[in-house]
């Protein structure tokens, strides 16, 4: 079993800025693409970064140069650094890795619970 639990999320001000942390544990041998979604209510989960592990990373339009995503793999951890906040990016903030967990299996998709980030004056 993998679990990812993410972290860092609040209540913050318009212009603000907030850290995400995403911690994998369980049964990994490696990590491969990781990425943070965002789901606003009644709206659909939208990707908001992603990261291969060859370092490569994707920023959804509305926060290219205001996110910054990064990872630490000796820690199976995955980072969203959130600068300049606005209130649209209100959202249920989820991590979805995808990970091998052995040498020989075939990786498979697993998502964090998700962490709550509010910008608000």
């Amino acid at each position: 079993q993998v679990q990812l639990v993410e972290s860092g999320g609040g209540l913050v001000q318009p212009g603000g800025s907030l850290r995400l942390s995403c911690a994998g544990s369980g049964s990994i041998f490696r990590i491969n693409a990781m990425g943070w979604y965002r789901q606003a209510p009644g709206k659909e989960r939208e990707l908001v970064a992603s990261s291969t592990r060859g370092g490569s990373t994707t920023y959804a339009s509305s926060v290219k140069g205001r996110f910054t995503i990064s990872r630490d793999d000796a820690k199976n951890t995955l980072y969203l650094q959130m600068n300049s906040l606005k209130p649209e990016d209100t959202a249920v903030y989820y991590c979805n890795a995808d990970v091998s967990p052995t040498r020989w299996d075939i990786s498979s998709s697993y998502w964090g619970l998700g962490t709550q980030v509010t910008v608000s004056s």
